[in-house]
């Protein structure tokens, strides 16, 4: 039962994982190296297509986006997080919740249009070599990727503001990791049926239109890979198909669950495992998907080995 309501928030009580007193240590420890491996792996990633001219193609180019964008949003979540597991005032502001919910959805968003993008570049690359250069050309890649973080600038806005004109029950235990959407919602004294409104007007068309646009590249570049008569050729293009694919899926699908469902069906234990997958995995696992399986990477990698 929602108890009294106010007209202002100084800060809210993150709940975390305090509920599980005897795993603090342990998942801090756990947390701390998934995270310094998804920082590490995804700076590798980037210094490595930064210092090798030859990987400054369109393919690296959004691949250096993607590491960077997965480095920014942990960076948003994790350095909290792991405090509050030894913090006994696991606080936040009201304007610091809102900024970190705020910068989150806008990255985690622009990941979403970026790996729409990365699916069409392969599209290209696979379908129409030949004319792979003259379509991704430097102007075209740059407007694809500022056209990401434009687009995806609309519903964490939105949300935002919606959400600084709420009031929240007290006492105001954000019962999350981080200062999710979700996790507000369940605590708010007011109605946020607009909120859930602006949810499906503008993030679940665009959810489904960037999972639609990914479909299609996908069974447009099987249908090519088949006709491919060189068997080498068939796997190369086959392994960047089923990887990209393996990211997408997790990603959009932990998204989905988490955000475009009706807000009865919330849990919010469910969620923070489903906030787990695309903060924790997916940016652990792109660097190894992307980077560490490629051919072309793990030789510039080793060309950078032996020249220090």
């Amino acid at each position: 039962m929602k108890q009294k309501n106010i007209t202002s928030v100084a800060d809210f009580f993150i709940v975390g994982f305090s509920d599980l007193p005897q795993m603090q240590v342990p998942l801090f420890v756990l947390f701390s190296i998934v995270y310094l491996l998804a920082f590490v792996g995804n700076l590798l990633i980037m210094a490595t297509i930064f210092s090798s001219s030859h990987l400054h193609i369109p393919m690296y180019f959004f691949l250096t986006n993607l590491s960077f964008l997965d480095i920014s949003y942990t960076s948003v979540i994790f350095p909290k997080m792991l405090s509050n597991f030894f913090l006994k005032n696991r606080h936040i502001s009201f304007a610091e919740c809102l900024l970190q919910m705020y910068f989150f959805l806008l990255m985690v968003s622009t990941e979403l249009f970026l790996l729409t993008v990365m699916a069409y570049d392969r599209y290209v690359a696979i379908c129409r070599p030949l004319h792979y250069m003259t379509i991704m050309t430097k102007s075209m890649c740059f407007q694809l990727v500022s056209g990401s973080w434009a687009v995806s600038s609309m519903v964490p806005l939105a949300h935002t503001i919606l959400m600084s004109k709420l009031t929240f029950c007290e006492p105001h235990r954000l019962n999350h990791f981080f200062c999710d959407v979700t996790a507000l919602l369940e605590i708010s004294c007011s109605s946020t049926h607009m909120i859930e409104t602006t949810t499906y007007i503008l993030g679940l068309p665009l959810l489904l239109l960037a999972f639609f646009l990914i479909i299609t590249s996908s069974t447009n570049i099987v249908l090519s890979i088949i006709k491919i008569q060189s068997k080498g050729g068939r796997y190369k293009a086959f392994s960047t198909c089923a990887s990209h694919l393996t990211v997408v899926i997790l990603f959009f699908g932990s998204l989905g669950i988490t955000y475009a469902r009706p807000a009865s069906t919330y849990s919010m234990k469910g969620n923070k495992v489903m906030s787990l997958v695309y903060i924790v995995v997916s940016p652990l696992f792109n660097p190894i998907v992307y980077g560490l399986r490629n051919t072309d990477f793990k030789n510039a990698l080793q060309k950078k080995k032996h020249s220090s």
